[in-house]
Order: C-alpha cells, then structure tokens, then sequence
C-alpha cells in the first residue's frame, strides 16, 4: 500500500465512528499488507476494537506488544498474553510486569516463547496467585523440578495432577510439606519482624544486579517498581540500565525540573508518552519530587536512547556544579 494511501486510511480511521472502527480492526486483523500505523492505532483503541488487531495481525512487532503493555489497559494486556507465538521478550515483559490476570492468560498459552527461566518465574509467582497453579500443572514447560516445587503450595486436587503427571512420591513429599510448615509455624529461631532501610536498600541493590547479570533487567521493572511505591528498586535499577551513577540518579529524582529524571528514563527505553503517568506516581511517594519547575519535556518530541543518556549526564553535571557554587 502506498504512503499516501496508508496516511488517507489512518485518518478516516482516527474520525470513523467506533462501530466502524470495530468493522475495519476485524477486517484488517489477519491482512499482511495493512498500513502498520494504522494497526498500532487500531491496538492501541478501546477493547473490542483492539482485540482482533492484538490476537491475530501479523503487522505488530514486538516493540508495538511491548507499548501495548505499557500503555494500555489490563484487558489489552491479556489480549497480548493470548496472542498466539509471543516471542520470548514479549513473554519476559509480561512476567516483569506481574499482573495476576495477565500472568495467568500467559500459562494458559503454550506456543508462548516462554523460556525455561520464565517459567521458573511463573511457579514462583504462582506462590501467590492461585489462579496460575492450574494451568502451570498442565503447561508442557513444567519440569519435574518446578513440578516438585509447586507441590507444596496447591491444593490436593492439583497434587495429584503433579503425582500423575511427573510420578511424585505423594507420601514423601507430604512429609516434606509438613516439615516447611513446621518450620515456619514453628521456626527455630526468632524471626525478624522488620528489615531497616539501610538493609532493604542493600537487598534490593543485589536483586537488580542479579537480574542484570541474568540479562532480566528490563525497563518494565522500573515501571512495576514505581507502582509499587518501591524508590530504592526504580533508583537502582534505572542505575543499573542506564549505566548511570547512584548519585546521578539520586540528582535527577531531587532535582527542581523532571527534565534530568526524563532523559534518564527515555535512555533506558521507557517511552515518552508513559513518562507523564511514572513521574506523577513517582512525586506521592518521593516527596513531591523532582519538581514541576520548567516545560513538560517530553512533548518536545522523541529522543534516541544514546541522546537522552548525553543530556541526562550533561545536565546532572551542571546541576551537581550549581549546588557546589550555591554551597
């Protein structure tokens, strides 16, 4: 399709009424030669128009399922769950994100590129969403190690599915079971009741450099970090990503502008139009900071990762020179 052709249809799209716009998502989902802006916009619209687009259309790319992750709504995230065939980044990205109802639409996935780690990370979850333990039990991933792992925290109904399905030793592992409930029911030792912040801080460096060692370290963390009022893990993840100082960071996440904190961000691929929603959860927790002083930034248009990293370190320099001069 030609470019002027492809711009004509994406215009009729953004004013056609919502039926019609249902009509075209349905009767472009599964057309290979369907203008991709066109595709991506159709994705990113209410659900019932979006759904085709994201269960079937051979047009989106990876990076156009990873936007809709970010910016769309849970019932966009499960669509893309669904999809048949998601790569292993986009399976990673879901994981990342830990939703429970999008994880569970993932188990339910087989041709998913899951790969062994990530289904390792979906029995650990499973520890608190019950809704994933059934179809893990089934998922053709399973391996008699998880398997082992997952018998002790399902039900008796699931447990004889893992005993069928890999031959446990129901009895054994029973036994086993109660052992771990003795030991946290009864533990030996005097539990601590709270973890300071030197330590929690300290707990949740290490995690970011584990995941940054296994080649886990994605963009989405820092995202699921601040909707979980975690500071110390956004912090030192966007370190880690960015290959940035912690005291870099700490400049941009106190500074008067969120311009540093914008460019340090976009570095690490966090997209610009998600930006906005991250700063305003960032502030309730952090003191209101960065200030709102300055242009919102990142309506100036978009940014190569490579630049933002230039005029994040450029701008943190001459605000780290300001502060000494001012002292």
């Amino acid at each position: 399709m030609s470019p002027v052709l492809g711009e004509i249809f994406l215009t009729l799209a953004r004013r056609a009424e919502r039926e019609v716009r249902k009509a075209l998502s349905e009767s472009l989902a599964h057309a290979e030669w369907a203008p991709a802006a066109l595709v991506n916009l159709l994705a990113l619209d209410e659900i019932e128009i979006a759904r085709p687009i994201l269960e079937c259309s051979p047009i989106l790319q990876d990076d156009d399922l990873l936007r809709v992750l970010i910016e769309a709504s849970l019932e966009h995230q499960i669509a893309v769950a669904r999809r048949p065939g998601i790569s292993g980044r986009v399976a990673d990205a879901v994981i990342d994100q830990a939703e429970p109802a999008v994880l569970t639409a993932l188990s339910t996935n087989h041709s998913a590129g899951i790969s062994v780690e990530g289904v390792r990370r979906l029995v650990e979850h499973s520890r608190r969403i019950a809704a994933l333990r059934g179809p893990l039990t089934r998922h053709p991933l399973l391996t008699e190690a998880l398997a082992e792992q997952m018998y002790q925290w399902v039900g008796t109904a699931l447990r004889q599915s893992i005993a069928a399905r890999f031959n446990v030793d129901e009895q054994a592992f029973g036994t086993a079971v109660h052992a771990a409930v003795e030991g946290i029911v009864r533990p030996t030792a005097p539990a601590r009741t709270s973890v300071d912040q030197g330590e929690r801080d300290e707990m949740e460096r290490r995690l970011i450099n584990k995941l940054q060692a296994a080649g886990q370290l994605r963009a989405g963390l820092l995202i699921r970090a601040v909707r979980e009022k975690r500071l110390s893990l956004f912090a030192h993840g966007l370190s880690a990503l960015g290959g940035f100082t912690d005291d870099q960071v700490r400049g941009a996440l106190s500074a008067p502008s969120p311009e540093a904190l914008y460019y340090a961000c976009t570095a690490v691929g966090i997209d610009r139009a998600v930006f906005p929603t991250l700063l305003a959860e960032l502030r309730k927790f952090n003191e209101f900071l960065p200030g709102d002083q300055g242009e919102p930034f990142w309506l100036r248009g978009a940014l190569s990762p490579g630049s933002a990293a230039r005029a994040f370190k450029a701008l943190i320099a001459a605000i780290q020179v300001e502060q000494r001069n001012v002292v």
